[in-house]
């Protein structure tokens, strides 16, 4: 994966291809393009002309909904993500309706490079930088106990597990703080390599299904999700993720971002046992070090409903 800082890079990236671009009406073109699509989520066909290179500018849906252009396309994908969500590492991508609940997903995007820029992370809200952030910091969690994983993608992940862990605070603090939004975002992007290197685990599992069923933002569920997963995979937890007090520090991000609660974000009790059938199904659920059965899992959604 070629990865760089700085908008002024974009022109070398793209290589003077013919460039189509998925972005919201947000953003404005910041190169010359042959086409563009900004029905973000979407799930229906995209034509995208004669491009010669996808270019995604925005977060996790954005990137998403280009992941499934490239793969049914076979063009090439340059990211430039907006959020910390880490989607532009991963080939696979979920497909979402206008509601925003989930409808299926796959793989096979041709990603080809990603390029990053603080500035266009200076104007997020507040709820959307906490969510995505501590969407980046359960990359970093679960990339260390998650079955199958690299461990050579260890070290790259409790780096950016201590970066989320001090930048976010003063970003919410300061959300102009260009130096600490940076640092932030260089956490976010060791979050997607280990991501992208070792895999999710449970608690991904969980907010994967909740968001999918209610429509709701997928780094809200993980800010929530995360902790239960971390104390139920405790004897698999290294001792020098997050100063050996990970779910503890992943909890007091959390509700510093504003995130309480499942009944908060309006899930209903009686859909609980339900999801928690599905959950274990996933994959997720099926690569965490620790089996994890239907009622395990009711457990810990019932922990912070």
């Amino acid at each position: 994966m070629i990865v760089r800082w700085g908008l002024d890079s974009l022109p070398d990236v793209l290589r003077e291809r013919r460039v189509f671009l998925l972005a919201t009406e947000r953003w404005r073109a910041p190169v010359e393009t042959v086409g563009r699509w900004s029905e973000l989520p979407m799930h229906r066909a995209v034509d995208v002309g004669d491009a010669e290179v996808l270019l995604a500018l925005g977060g996790g849906s954005t990137i998403d909904t280009a992941k499934r252009v490239s793969a049914e396309s076979g063009l090439p994908l340059v990211s430039v993500p907006t959020t910390y969500s880490g989607a532009e590492w991963t080939r696979y991508y979920g497909v979402r309706d206008e509601s925003r609940r989930m409808r299926g997903g796959g793989g096979g995007a041709h990603n080809e490079a990603i390029v990053y820029d603080v500035d266009l992370t200076l104007e997020l809200p507040q709820r959307v930088t906490g969510g995505t952030a501590l969407n980046a910091l359960a990359h970093c969690c679960e990339a260390l106990y998650v079955k199958g994983r690299d461990p050579e993608a260890d070290p790259i992940a409790l780096d950016g597990a201590d970066r989320i862990s001090d930048a976010l605070p003063r970003v919410l603090a300061d959300p102009r703080d260009r130096a600490t939004r940076e640092e932030l975002l260089r956490g976010a992007a060791k979050a997607g390599e280990a991501l992208a290197r070792s895999g999710l685990a449970l608690g991904h599992a969980m907010a994967q299904a909740i968001g999918g069923r209610y429509g709701l933002p997928h780094g809200a569920l993980n800010a929530l999700c995360l902790p239960p997963a971390l104390r139920f995979n405790a004897e698999f937890v290294p001792d020098a993720l997050l100063g050996g007090r990970a779910a503890e520090r992943a909890e007091e991000l959390a509700r510093l971002a504003g995130f309480s609660t499942l009944s908060a974000l309006r899930v209903r009790e009686d859909d609980l046992p339900e999801l928690a059938e599905a959950i274990v199904g996933r994959r997720g659920a099926l690569v965490n070090p620790r089996p994890a059965s239907a009622a395990d899992v009711l457990e810990l959604m019932q922990a912070i409903f």
